[in-house]
């Protein structure tokens, strides 16, 4: 079973959140993960949230386990303390779910 997260998050600072991107994609790679979708938002109709939403997405692991390693990889926190923190004000996790 994949597991998937639906997420909105709050882009601050473009350059440092491609940054982000740039470098944390080889660790979620080698632990099986992926974006299946990705979307910069440009007006958001309806939420149920008042964190504003400028990017929605879909990162999906292979299990659950594969997605903790990753979340708590050295690596990976070292590159989110380094450029998502200062570029992204808000996160929103819409949905989390499995798939086939």
């Amino acid at each position: 079973m994949r597991v998937e997260r639906l997420v909105g998050l709050y882009v601050t600072d473009d350059d440092g959140y491609r940054k982000y991107r740039e470098g944390m994609l080889p660790i979620l790679e080698m632990f099986g993960g992926g974006f299946s979708y990705d979307f910069k938002v440009s007006e958001v109709l309806k939420s149920e949230v008042k964190e504003k939403i400028n990017r929605v997405f879909i990162i999906y692991f292979k299990n659950e386990e594969s997605m903790n390693l990753f979340f708590s990889n050295k690596d990976y926190v070292d590159i989110k303390e380094k450029y998502f923190v200062s570029s992204v004000s808000e996160v929103t996790e819409i949905a989390k779910y499995e798939t086939k």
